[in-house]
């Protein structure tokens, strides 16, 4: 097993790519996760297999692209015959425990047909995607029985049937009338739970109590934060910390609407959109934002001085990353799902405590990371086996500890099934057709749509992706270069789950050892 016996597998909800300080934002600072990628190395280009919460984080847990776990969008389950990282690591004795969000749904016709048993420790297991629950907490909703902290608030004061709505996300007005966070138009305001007991407060809390209990024995954590997803209220001091002159230039132009993608078009009519491109509008929801990402990085620095206490540090490997980001107004767009740096492209640190890491500290590596990576990564790190029939990403401990390769990826993919929006129905679109592939290498960004033209972008000449070049056939040859990318991608998806390797290779042309003799003259 090497060095490292424990993985910290941290996930933050819609946190941009370009929001830390250690990536370049100029005003937002997040010391905490800057030390982090200083002990390890930060991935700049690193995508998800999708910028909606479910499918990512299914490609995050199974380790396989969204086309071959099969849950498209966030109302799918994942599919019972698909392993995830609970799956490998506790085959091995290692405890898999989970404190906050996992948006995992349970295949209840699955359970049902297996006659698995309601309430019980399997049942349990398996519609938690096979972690055990410290405390589940998705937010976007009150808190139900999987989670601690709607009592938790009521034991300090925060009486209410839904403390939530009523407290965690909702202002004082003026007046003393409450104001909901659901309306953006009311995040400046600081919300009405105090910080410490607040979302990030308490989950981070959760962890340290864990590491705590789990002593010397081994474990793997994943916290996954609901921040800085909406409805976006930050508590004081947080929720003014940052002011408009703060911000990010916004990415938008007019120009992107003329001509727009009928898909891209039929998202700027959603409710979200039309909000975030009120000219008033980000100037107004993306400090709370800020704020609520340096309030994360405050946290996590707590975190990370209790483990070093406690020795945690010297055997754990961190992964820190995102399930996708948030446009925030960005191309005249709310939320995430377009494929868009904004949203594809996430924050990526990994910190390998092993020696033979030291050469790698504090380094920044361009090459091409994907969300699927996260699985084959944790596993060679602890020496376990490879599941390379199943996994489809890659392992980075070549690149964390510079061992040869002979080469590495040069594209990476990412899927959206929106038949679930108000965008289909907007389009006139059957659920069957509403798929879109995105495949993007150095230069190129291709995404294909069922049924309509593809966009395009040249990423050397328009890096900021205001110019869609897939109603222009001078590009033609492009489109076809692409293409074939994007066939040669689908025809290598893993379809075989049931048996591994080892077992083709064992039993590969013995027939004639089973009496079995086809084919003899």
């Amino acid at each position: 097993m090497g060095k490292v016996k424990n993985v910290l597998f941290i996930m933050c909800d819609q946190l941009r790519a370009d929001h830390l300080s250690c990536a370049g934002h100029p005003h937002l600072k997040t010391p905490a996760i800057d030390a982090l990628a200083a002990r390890g190395v930060r991935f700049p280009r690193a995508y998800v297999q999708s910028g909606v919460c479910g499918p990512s984080r299914m490609s995050f847990y199974t380790g396989r692209y969204v086309s071959s776990h099969g849950a498209t969008w966030n109302r799918v389950p994942l599919s019972l015959r698909e392993k995830t990282i609970g799956d490998f690591l506790s085959a091995a004795g290692i405890k898999v425990a989970l404190a906050g969000k996992t948006h995992v749904l349970p295949d209840l016709e699955a359970l049902e047909r297996f006659g698995i048993e309601g309430g019980s420790a399997l049942d349990a297991l398996m519609r938690a995607g096979r972690f055990e629950e410290l405390d589940r907490y998705d937010g976007h909703s009150p808190p139900g029985a999987e989670s601690g902290y709607a009592a938790y608030l009521r034991r300090h004061g925060y009486v209410s049937d839904d403390p939530w709505n009523d407290f965690v996300i909702a202002a004082d007005g003026p007046g003393g009338e409450k104001l909901s966070g659901w309306h953006m138009r009311n995040v400046h305001l600081p919300a009405r739970v105090k910080e410490e007991h607040s979302e990030t407060a308490y989950m981070t809390r959760e962890a340290m109590r864990f590491i705590d209990e789990m002593g010397e024995k081994p474990w793997c954590l994943h916290l996954s934060y609901v921040k800085p997803h909406w409805p976006y209220m930050a508590p004081a001091p947080y929720h003014n910390m940052y002011g408009a002159a703060d911000m990010l230039p916004l990415n938008r132009d007019e120009q992107e609407r003329a001509n727009e993608h009928p898909v891209l078009a039929a998202y700027r009519e959603m409710e979200e959109s039309v909000s975030f491109s009120r000219p008033e509008a980000p100037g107004i929801v993306r400090p709370a934002y800020m704020g609520l990402i340096r309030q994360l990085d405050d946290w996590l620095g707590r975190l990370f001085a209790h483990m070093e206490r406690a020795g945690r540090l010297d055997d754990t490997l961190i992964v820190f990353t995102a399930d996708h980001g948030d446009f925030l107004g960005d191309h005249w767009l709310g939320e995430k799902e377009m494929f868009y740096e904004e949203a594809q492209r996430v924050p990526f640190i990994v910190v390998d405590p092993d020696p033979e890491a030291d050469l790698t500290r504090g380094t920044v590596d361009e090459r091409f990371v994907e969300a699927i990576d996260v699985v084959p990564t944790i596993l060679e790190t602890l020496g376990l086996p490879p599941q390379d029939h199943l996994l489809e990403g890659r392992s980075l401990l070549p690149l964390l500890r510079r061992i040869h390769l002979d080469g590495w990826r040069d594209a990476v993919f990412s899927e959206l099934d929106y038949s679930f929006r108000e965008a289909r129905k907007i389009l006139g679109r059957k659920p069957s057709e509403c798929r879109a592939i995105m495949v993007r290498t150095d230069r190129w960004k291709y995404v294909w749509w069922q049924g309509y033209r593809p966009m395009l972008f040249d990423l050397a000449n328009d890096p900021k992706e205001r110019r869609d070049l897939g109603g222009d056939l001078t590009y033609a040859p492009i489109f076809r270069e692409m293409e074939e990318r994007l066939n040669a991608w689908a025809k290598a998806r893993k379809s075989r789950v049931t048996v591994d390797d080892a077992y083709v290779e064992a039993r590969t042309a013995k027939h004639r050892q089973h009496g079995i003799f086809f084919g003899q003259w």
